[in-house]
């Protein structure tokens, strides 16, 4: 059942205008960055034979489109989040989705796995720009494979909170606004905080996908990541369980 509603947010999403216009938008703009990357290394290539260990297309080009891709991601994601929940209350069908023989738990999990599986599809825009660099030359696949992980698990908080501010109200525009401003403050405290051994950085969902932008898969920002989707998760469940019983 879960997979169920999975598969029909995800066919909803990609029914819906919203959604399409978003995908186009992030597509020209993951293009213009990659074209651009990929103009200054070729530029930069004859005076990189000259150094002893230089950097290659991947370093150059792959690794600053997934850096991008990570703050297109914070901004797309409230667009794409506002209306699984905030929009069943608007629409006063939430009451019907609470009488299906689904748990809370199924209902949240369905919805989160059908935004999750879009935004793989985001998250897959850079990876296959990235592949297209292997037609050209060497491509240092593992520091790829890194960047694509650390962009779903990205991907993956992004959408719990997400969901969690859509439980939180009606409005869809309240919502988006809302979960925008909460990605915006973690990114913020990321760019505030100078000292690099503070504990302010462990807020920053950014701060922890840095790592698997430098080809690093720790396994302490993979639990952080898991952690903070299921926690939100879980205050959607909480959130939704007490409506149903307040009515």
């Amino acid at each position: 059942m879960i997979l169920t509603l999975a598969a029909k947010e995800l066919k909803s999403l990609f029914g819906s205008p919203l959604a399409w216009s978003v995908l186009a938008v992030l597509q020209a703009l993951l293009a213009y960055v990659f074209l651009g990357q990929l103009d200054a290394y070729l530029s930069l290539q004859p005076r990189l034979t000259a150094l002893a260990n230089p950097p290659g297309v991947t370093e150059m080009v792959a690794v600053p489109l997934f850096g991008v891709a990570a703050l297109v991601l914070l901004m797309a994601t409230p667009l794409l989040s506002m209306r699984l929940i905030a929009g069943e209350r608007r629409d006063r069908t939430l009451t019907f989705l609470f009488s299906a023989p689904l748990s809370l738990t199924e209902i949240v999990l369905g919805k989160f796995l059908g935004l999750l599986a879009f935004l793989a599809a985001v998250a897959a825009l850079p990876a296959l720009m990235a592949l297209s660099l292997y037609a050209g030359g060497a491509l240092d696949f593992g520091l790829v494979l890194a960047n694509l992980l650390g962009l779903l698990l990205l991907a993956a908080a992004f959408a719990a909170l997400g969901l969690f501010f859509s439980s939180l109200t009606a409005s869809p525009t309240l919502a988006g606004i809302s979960s925008l401003g909460a990605f915006l403050g973690l990114w913020v405290v990321n760019m505030a905080v100078t000292d690099p051994n503070s504990a302010l950085h462990t807020l920053s969902l950014l701060k922890h996908f840095e790592s698997f932008n430098r080809g690093l898969v720790d396994s302490a920002d993979i639990a952080y990541f898991l952690v903070f989707a299921a926690l939100f998760l879980a205050f959607t469940v909480r959130r939704l369980d007490n409506q149903r019983l307040g009515g």
